[in-house]
């Protein structure tokens, strides 16, 4: 089979030559399309769905959320296992798919059966999937330069702005904020005028939720003309709260403010983000969608950035905490400097030992042939350049040219031989 090649090739040196030159510009363009990365994705390829039940203990989450979603997501097709992890509050449960499933097909999938499991869970709990994105996806940190704003306005203005903003470059999947205040309105409720006015906490829970709320009403005719009634019941404002009705105590009505202080602050948290020992800061952590291009993601992230500039308020802009492309950039350079480095040295090497140019010329060839086509197996494959993999062909230019080496060393030998071997018929005429 091997000398059938081989004579083939030698026979239609034209249609190799022809062959080979397609074969380059293939793995050149497949150079130009394949994703770029510092790191190779080892993650699983899995579906994480979270739900949240604030206030309740681990043990109830895992009762009345974690086992009834884990014991209904079990007959979702080509699933290899499922954990579920439940703690004060919160539950996750991770599906982890065959490595071949289609991650947006599992998240279909993963959809589906959440409408059929919701129905056993508590009232007014809504699982939700987590970002199409993976362990690896977290591409790029910013925190936001606001000298004399403080934390809850910075907050705003990324939950509300910026956020919003980054979510649509192509490429991310999500951007997750941290830091600052999330605002509310907060009711600091007088427990003595409650009891004075006789008003309950559940009184003051149900109103507020049925205030804060428009409601439709119905189209009448009065002099010719058509009236649309609706009542308008949002709350913009902390007036707006505290002049809500909660009764009548001696035929005066009793309001909010009556028995409450109505404040603008901030929502618990667990924890703040600090900078530096610098003190708190705002910012946001953006994750990219599963099989796209860090680099080019990255890129697209920082130019909408130079866009949002524009339109933030004076003294405020935007510090990079964490940048791939760096590390990115420093990986590529580094790989490529040393590619370069031994493929020179190994035609200097080959054309020294060898001495003829036609030869060395036959083994020089080979290396970036073979790098174009290792370049569209990797894009076939949905792999990306990365140190690992770029790593890996560079290790292989070794055996590409000790094989070079060893088969023109070969042809040699045997043309040698056939030279060298005597004529029969001169042999004849010795004898």
């Amino acid at each position: 089979m091997v000398e059938r090649l081989i004579e083939f090739s030698l026979r239609n040196r034209y249609i190799v030559l022809l062959l080979a030159a397609g074969l380059f510009v293939w793995g050149w363009f497949s150079i130009q399309r394949n994703p770029i990365d510092a790191i190779p994705d080892l993650s699983e390829n899995q579906v994480i769905v979270f739900t949240e039940w604030m206030g309740r203990s681990p043990q109830l989450i895992e009762d009345q959320i974690t086992y009834p979603l884990v014991s209904n997501l079990q007959g979702i097709p080509k699933i290899k296992r499922i954990r579920g992890t439940s703690m004060f509050g919160m539950s996750f449960v991770y599906v982890i798919f065959e490595d071949a499933v289609d991650i947006y097909w599992a998240r279909t999938r993963v959809l589906e059966r959440l409408n059929y499991a919701q129905r056993l869970l508590p009232q007014g709990i809504t699982p939700s999937l987590g970002p199409d994105g993976t362990g690896v996806g977290h591409i790029f940190w910013y925190t936001l330069d606001a000298k004399g704003i403080d934390l809850g306005e910075q907050r705003a203005l990324q939950d509300w702005y910026i956020k919003f903003a980054l979510q649509t470059v192509p490429g991310v999947a999500e951007v997750a904020s941290f830091g600052g205040f999330e605002k509310q309105y907060q009711l600091v409720v007088d427990p003595v005028k409650l009891q004075y006015y006789n008003v309950s906490l559940m009184d003051i829970m149900n109103k507020v939720k049925a205030n804060n709320n428009d409601v439709g009403g119905r189209k009448f005719e009065m002099s010719d003309m058509g009236y649309i009634i609706r009542g308008l019941g949002y709350v913009k404002k902390k007036e707006d709260l505290e002049d809500i009705s909660l009764g009548v105590y001696n035929g005066i009505p009793v309001r909010v403010k009556d028995v409450a202080y109505v404040q603008m602050g901030g929502d618990l948290r667990l924890g703040i983000v600090d900078q530096n020992g610098e003190g708190e800061v705002v910012g946001g952590i953006v994750v990219m969608r599963y099989g796209e291009n860090a680099d080019k993601v990255i890129k697209a992230v920082k130019q909408k950035m130079a866009d949002l500039q524009k339109g933030l308020p004076a003294g405020v802009t935007f510090k990079a905490a964490y940048d791939r492309s760096t590390l990115i950039e420093a990986a590529l350079q580094t790989i490529k400097g040393k590619l370069k480095e031994e493929i020179i040295t190994v035609c200097i090497i080959v054309i020294i030992f060898l001495f003829h140019w036609r030869s060395a010329l036959s083994i020089i060839i080979q290396l970036p042939i073979t790098i174009a086509i290792s370049f569209i197996l990797l894009d076939s494959f949905g792999l990306s350049s990365n140190l690992m993999s770029l790593t890996g062909i560079a290790l292989a230019i070794g055996v590409v040219v000790d094989n070079g080496i060893i088969m023109s060393e070969n042809s040699y030998r045997n043309l040698s031989e056939w030279q060298n071997k005597p004529d029969p018929e001169t042999k004849k005429a010795e004898i």
